[in-house]
């Protein structure tokens, strides 16, 4: 009988032992189109391939796994549970790749990328203004931004941390996360200079000056629909009646409320971090002098781990730096 020499064997054992159980790229990415759309005709028109080939991917993977990904019906194809779930992992994963191979191509290794989930204002509002100077003190990374308000599952995404605003209590109940408080959610009322002239009294010098918070009661309000009862908790506060603090439109965003009180449409509870630079111009003015800090702040939620990666760690640093340093100052009367 013949023997393999014993450095040959061990040579093929350690092959053996470091081979993926992974199928081609070519069938994945197949899958990826056919399970995004439920049809290898439309798969094959995205593809630039026949349907046949794109039948024979998807066959040779489900042979490659042992499971039927597709259910073949009168009408075409159909996803199994199992297919449905795997497609999402796979779409996952082939965004990944692609994402974190442009990376290389544009930077050729060097420097690093951070992919940020965010809350649209705050992102739009607060932070991107200030990548620039992110880019002055580390200019080899590069941040990546897309919309998520909601908590969710980083071993699900591709999200290496998330910009997030919400309570103490939600992040607390966020699982598999450590979180970093950058700053409390204070919100003032605003509204452009012309609404306030209406509730300014006679004979000031300036009309654009605040005004008292009973004043308020008799202009229109702007509500925001996810604080459904942001100007009663102000009025309470500041212990005026207001029958009507329920009343007024109602927008999802803070950026829609900002460009609602900018037209004149009433006054707005917005966090003057928000609206910087419609309070630099002048577009926007305070109608009264007195935030109220709400139950909510703005975190960085990352995925709880021993070590975070130096890019994360660089960001997190440079990120509660700006937050320590605040936004433009409120103006005050006059």
């Amino acid at each position: 009988m013949c023997q393999i020499p014993p450095v040959k064997s061990a040579a093929y054992k350690f092959i053996f032992i470091m081979r993926r159980n992974i199928p081609s790229t070519q069938a994945l990415a197949c899958f990826e189109v056919a399970a995004r759309h439920e049809s290898y005709t439309r798969a094959a028109q995205e593809l630039a391939l026949t349907q046949s080939a794109v039948s024979r991917q998807i066959q040779a993977l489900e042979e490659f796994l042992g499971v039927q990904l597709f259910r073949r019906t009168r009408h075409g194809v159909v996803l199994t549970p199992a297919g449905a779930h795997y497609g999402r992992q796979v779409a996952r994963w082939l965004q990944g790749l692609e994402r974190d191979t442009l990376d290389v191509m544009a930077h050729q290794g060097e420097g690093g990328t951070l992919s940020l989930a965010a809350v649209p204002t705050f992102a739009t509002r607060w932070l991107i203004p200030r990548l620039p100077q992110l880019a002055q003190v580390h200019p080899d990374i590069v941040v990546h931004i897309d919309t998520q308000t909601r908590p969710f599952l980083f071993a699900d995404t591709t999200f290496d941390a998330a910009l997030y605003a919400g309570t103490p209590e939600q992040v607390a109940n966020w699982p598999g996360v450590q979180a970093q408080l950058l700053m409390h959610e204070d919100v003032v009322p605003v509204c452009s200079p012309r609404l306030l002239e209406s509730a300014a009294p006679r004979g000031r010098g300036r009309a654009h000056q605040p005004v008292a918070a009973e004043a308020l009661a008799e202009l229109p309000l702007l509500q925001q629909s996810t604080r459904p009862y942001g100007w009663r908790q102000w009025f309470d506060a500041m212990a005026v009646e207001a029958p009507h603090a329920l009343d007024g439109p109602r927008y999802e965003l803070f950026s829609m409320l900002a460009v609602a009180a900018t037209h004149g449409m009433g006054v707005a509870l917005i966090p003057p971090l928000l609206i910087e630079a419609e309070l630099a111009c002048g577009e926007l003015v305070v109608a009264c002098a007195r935030p109220l800090r709400g139950e909510r702040g703005y975190y960085l939620i990352s995925p709880a781990q021993p070590a975070q990666s130096p890019v994360l760690t660089a960001f997190s640093r440079w990120l509660q730096d700006m937050a320590a340093l605040g936004g433009s100052p409120m103006p005050g009367p006059g």
